[in-house]
């Protein structure tokens, strides 16, 4: 048997009960043609780029093993037409493969929370490079 892989990005603003209704169907998915090795919740991130306008996914990993492209097609074919699946990739891992990593904490320092996004004010490039002036009152 080999060893997989699938990473499934869902959309955040599915309603909870029907992610839940996508991660379930995979996983009965895989148990009826495969293994199921593991399922990890990654939780609600924020994407590298927009996909359809969305900058959050919520992420789930199943690893799985299985023998034939039985299960690899209909996992390709169904995930294609859900709705709701933002992005999803199944990839073939070499025997001996370390087990997947822990996900980043949620806020990585390099992102502001949105709150925090919309009342930041920085100043304009010309406010800030221009040279400070000292007020002087004319006496006449």
């Amino acid at each position: 048997m080999r060893l997989y892989d699938l990473m499934l990005l869902l959309d955040s603003n599915a309603p909870d009960e029907r992610r839940r209704e996508i991660v379930a169907n995979v996983q009965s998915m895989i148990e009826s043609g495969g293994t199921l090795v593991g399922a990890h919740d990654w939780g609600m991130r924020r994407i590298a780029y927009e996909i359809d306008h969305r900058a959050d996914a919520d992420y789930h990993l199943f690893q799985f093993e299985t023998n034939g492209g039985d299960l690899l097609d209909r996992l390709d074919h169904t995930l294609k037409i859900t709705d709701g699946v933002l992005r999803f990739r199944v990839i073939r891992l070499k025997p001996g493969s370390p087990p997947p990593p822990a996900p980043r904490a949620a806020g990585r320092p390099r992102e502001l929370p949105r709150e925090e996004e919309e009342t930041a004010t920085v100043a304009p490039r010309s406010v800030a490079d221009a040279p400070k002036v000292e007020e002087t009152e004319d006496s006449e």
